[in-house]
């Protein structure tokens, strides 16, 4: 490997559920190493009601969707069901390009997606776009905050299709790794995660010693809260322009 590269030895940790290959490659391609160890796991949310729900959600007039899990989630339930999206008069609205994507690889096309990948951001423009809503159904994970139920100028019903619970089985490995480690990047992309690094890492570490990337001005506020310091914070909140910005800082400071 070319010790010249921007990112040449450095140590990247992702502690998100999901690394697509398209971030691992951006990372080895700059030259960093990279090491996926979850503090969080996500599994589906089930209820005996979930017929019910589904056809409630297939006849909405619009859906919203703010995670890749929840699509995930929401697809596990319509198979289950035998159920098709050729079925729904929903438009839907969703928030990220990777929860958009998700959501076109089971069918569904797009309506509206907000200028900045935030729920703050939603709520302001969704309104200007949707109009007058008489039916929205916002399907959610365990921990979501009420930022869409309490924004939006018309009744939201929420749905929770996913439960986030700790993942502790890589703290030691990551612990290790940050105490052996002389160049490291922590890369955060839920308050969630931060929770669990919070609890079972930083009492062995603290939060000094490293780099900290946050994905998400509500992801910093947690980090900030927790008495973190955030050294990359990228205005597209994407892992991607994370490494991008990761990469650039790091190739000024060489």
């Amino acid at each position: 490997m070319p010790t010249n590269l921007p990112l040449s030895g450095h140590n990247i940790v992702l502690t998100g559920t999901k690394m697509t290959h398209s971030v691992s490659s951006h990372i080895l391609e700059r030259g960093g190493n990279v090491y996926h160890l979850p503090l969080i796991a996500v599994q589906e949310a089930t209820s005996s009601n979930d017929g019910e729900k589904l056809a409630k959600a297939l006849n909405s007039e619009w859906l919203i969707f703010t995670s890749q899990n929840a699509v995930e989630a929401f697809s596990q339930k319509l198979a289950r069901a035998s159920l098709s999206i050729e079925k729904s008069r929903a438009k839907i609205a969703t928030v990220g390009e990777k929860t958009a994507s998700a959501l076109e690889k089971i069918g569904f096309q797009i309506d509206f997606m907000p200028s900045t990948y935030s729920a703050d951001k939603f709520v302001v423009e969704f309104p200007k776009v949707a109009g007058k809503v008489e039916s929205c159904l916002f399907l959610k994970g365990s921990l979501a905050k009420a930022t869409i139920k309490k924004g939006l100028p018309f009744p939201v019903d929420e749905w929770t299709v996913y439960e986030t619970i700790q993942n502790t089985e890589h703290i030691s490995e990551l612990t290790t790794l940050i105490q052996k480690s002389k160049d490291a990047t922590i890369i955060f992309a839920s308050p969630s995660a931060v929770d669990v690094f919070n609890k079972y890492v930083v009492p062995q570490t603290s939060w000094r010693g490293y780099q900290i990337a946050a994905i998400g001005h509500v992801t910093e506020q947690a980090l900030l809260n927790a008495g973190a310091m955030v050294d990359v914070k990228p205005e597209k909140y994407t892992m991607l322009a994370i490494i991008e910005e990761l990469a650039k800082k790091k190739g000024r400071s060489s």
